[in-house]
């Protein structure tokens, strides 16, 4: 379990595929991630990541069991590693993202989310439908860390 920060802000790099914590200034952590296979894009259906400012609008799982699969943000039943899994799963924790831009501004109703997934072992590789995906372990530190409010960039 991380220490809570005074001043959290979120960045995340696609060409890295990292997500870091600062406090501040200050550089607490980075975790490998997954972005869109489909690329950079804010078109509604497009399933590609947005670019820009965003801020952490909602937060949803406290408490849930690690592999909690969601659906519409409701627990609805439960994933464990080695399971199959067709579809890419939203599972642990969801931060809702909206968008601060005019060019970002349909985040929100795009159900764009940085969450857990049943694709740890593509972390570090483009492989999500335009969500900023973790491990399950690293988005329970992350959301545990951050309040509601908290500033996201997504960059190149």
């Amino acid at each position: 379990m991380m220490t809570k920060v005074s001043q959290p802000r979120i960045e995340v790099s696609i060409s890295a595929q990292s997500l870091s914590l600062f406090d501040g200034h200050r550089l607490v952590r980075t975790w490998a991630c997954s972005t869109s296979k489909f690329g950079i894009g804010f078109e509604e259906g497009s399933n590609k990541t947005p670019l820009g400012g965003f801020v952490v609008a909602e937060k949803f799982g406290e408490e849930a069991e690690s592999g909690t699969i969601f659906k519409a943000r409701k627990p609805v039943g439960h994933w464990n590693p080695g399971d199959p899994a067709e579809e890419d799963l939203i599972l642990t924790r969801i931060l809702r993202l909206r968008g601060l831009e005019k060019r970002n501004a349909n985040t929100f109703d795009r159900y764009i989310y940085i969450h857990g997934t049943n694709e740890e072992h593509r972390m570090g590789r483009r492989g999500s439908h335009g969500c900023v995906r973790m491990k399950n372990r690293d988005i329970i530190d992350l959301f545990d860390t951050v309040p509601e409010g908290t500033l996201v960039w997504i960059e190149e």
